[in-house]
C-alpha cells in the first residue's frame, strides 16, 4: 500500500508539473509561501483548461477515495470499540482514534477546499492559508497529538504548564 501511494503521487505530480510547464506564463513572480501547482497555473497567459480537467480529475480520485476509505475504516473500528467491554479500555480506543481523526480531517477538508473547489471563488490569500493548514498546521499537529498520548509526555507538559501558570512565590522558596 505505501509503495502504491507513493508510486501514485509521483506519477500524479509528474503528470500535473508535464502539463503545467508546457503552458505559456505571463510573468515569474508566484504569490505564494510554496510553489504550489494552483498558484504557477494563476501565471498563465493562455487558457489552462487541460490543465484544469486534468487536476480536477486527479484530486476526484486522490483525494476522496482514500478519505472515503479511511471513514470505512474507521466505521469497522468504531464497531470494533463498541465491543470493547471495559469503560477505561472503550476510552483509551476512542481517544486514540479521535486523535487520528481529527488530523485526517483538518488534512482532508483543507485539500478538498483548495483543489475541489470552483475557480471562480478564487482568493489568494484564502488559498495561502488553506495550502499553511494542510502543508505546515497538520504535519505539525501529528507529533504534538500522539506524544500527548504518552503518559510520561502528558506528565512532563503539566509540570511545566504548572511551572509557566503558577510561578513559584518568594515564600515558597
Amino acid at each position: 500500500m505505501a509503495t502504491v501511494s507513493w508510486v501514485t503521487g509521483c506519477l500524479t505530480a509528474l503528470l500535473e508539473t508535464t502539463f503545467a510547464l508546457q503552458t505559456p506564463l505571463c510573468g515569474n513572480l508566484i504569490d505564494h509561501f510554496t510553489c504550489e501547482i494552483l498558484a504557477v497555473l494563476k501565471l498563465a497567459c493562455t487558457s489552462s483548461l487541460l490543465v484544469d480537467v486534468i487536476m480536477l480529475v486527479v484530486s476526484i480520485l486522490l483525494l476522496p477515495i482514500p478519505m472515503l476509505l479511511i471513514c470505512i475504516s474507521y466505521v469497522f473500528i468504531l464497531s470494533t470499540i463498541l465491543r470493547i467491554s471495559s469503560a477505561e479500555g472503550r476510552h483509551k480506543a476512542f481517544s486514540t482514534c479521535g486523535a487520528h481523526l481529527t488530523v485526517v480531517i483538518l488534512y482532508y477538508g483543507a485539500a478538498l477546499s483548495m483543489y475541489l473547489k470552483p475557480s471562480s471563488s478564487n482568493s489568494q490569500e484564502i488559498d495561502k492559508i488553506i495550502s499553511l493548514l494542510y502543508g505546515v498546521l497538520t504535519p505539525m499537529l501529528n507529533p504534538i497529538i500522539y506524544s500527548l498520548r504518552n503518559k510520561e509526555v502528558k506528565d512532563a507538559m503539566k509540570k511545566l504548564l504548572g511551572r509557566i501558570l503558577l510561578p513559584p512565590t518568594h515564600e515558597s522558596l
